[in-house]
């Protein structure tokens, strides 16, 4: 973002990486995933690179007030620098934290779900995508909490799914009833509570049920939980974890 506004060009779009996309070596390749269609549209967008820093949800989920906005008023600073409208989130968490908790610390800027954009390019025709890559294969989606039940993104995700071309089988709880992967609500961050069972491992039957070839995920929390729990249960011959992007990124046709 600051090589393009030094040279005075202002991109449509920002990609917020976050932090799980710039630091965590398996949402990595989610971030990769995504910038390639981005690439394969021809979108205007940019990163900040070594400016971005977190949106402050972890800190908020956890108690720390003060932090959290801190972080929310030196990335609404930023924003305003660089005159940025329009901003991409491929992680749930930064999604809502950006779209329902920052306008009351003063954000004036539109956020977008790569979910929502994926959907829009492929009804435009932008995206064409080979059918026969994941033809016959069981596909199960994982709903994250801050996509279905805090902004009602259930439907459309389930849409990109569809077109892939492969056979889309729900887990007992879905939707607005699905369970949460067991990361939410800074629970990433910190050991477990006494307990009887690991949520993740709770989410993980649910799954064992419908038998799938690979789980969908949209988060990088529940990417995180829903691959322990495929180890843990000693399924990775039988099951992968893919994000709805590497999913895309994979069924393009060049």
């Amino acid at each position: 973002m600051a090589d393009l506004f030094a040279k005075g060009e202002k991109p449509e779009y920002l990609f917020w990486v976050g932090c799980a996309g710039a630091y965590d070596d398996r949402y990595k390749k989610v971030a990769a995933a995504f910038a390639k269609i981005l690439i394969h549209l021809n979108v205007s967008f940019a990163v900040l690179g070594k400016e971005e820093t977190c949106t402050g949800d972890p800190a908020r989920r956890a108690g720390n007030e003060m932090l959290f906005q801190m972080q929310a008023l030196q990335n609404i600073e930023l924003f305003k620098a660089y005159e940025i409208k329009k901003v991409i989130t491929i992680c749930p968490h930064c999604y809502n934290t950006f779209k329902n908790e920052y306008p009351d610390l003063g954000a004036d800027f539109e956020v977008i779900s790569y979910i929502d954009i994926l959907n829009q390019y492929i009804d435009e025709g932008k995206i064409k995508l080979d059918t026969n890559k994941f033809k016959g294969t069981k596909i199960t989606y994982h709903d994250p909490c801050y996509l279905g039940r805090a902004n009602g993104i259930y439907e459309q995700p389930r849409k990109l799914l569809k077109k892939l071309g492969g056979e889309l089988v729900e887990m007992e709880r879905n939707r607005s009833f699905a369970l949460c992967c067991g990361a939410g609500g800074a629970q990433m961050f910190k050991e477990a509570e006494k307990g009887n069972k690991e949520v993740f491992l709770e989410r993980m039957e649910d799954v064992l049920k419908v038998e799938p070839e690979v789980i969908a995920t949209a988060c990088p929390f529940c990417m995180t939980m829903m691959t322990d729990g495929i180890k843990y249960k000693n399924q990775e011959e039988k099951m992968r974890n893919y994000d709805i992007a590497e999913l895309i990124a994979e069924s393009l046709n060049l």
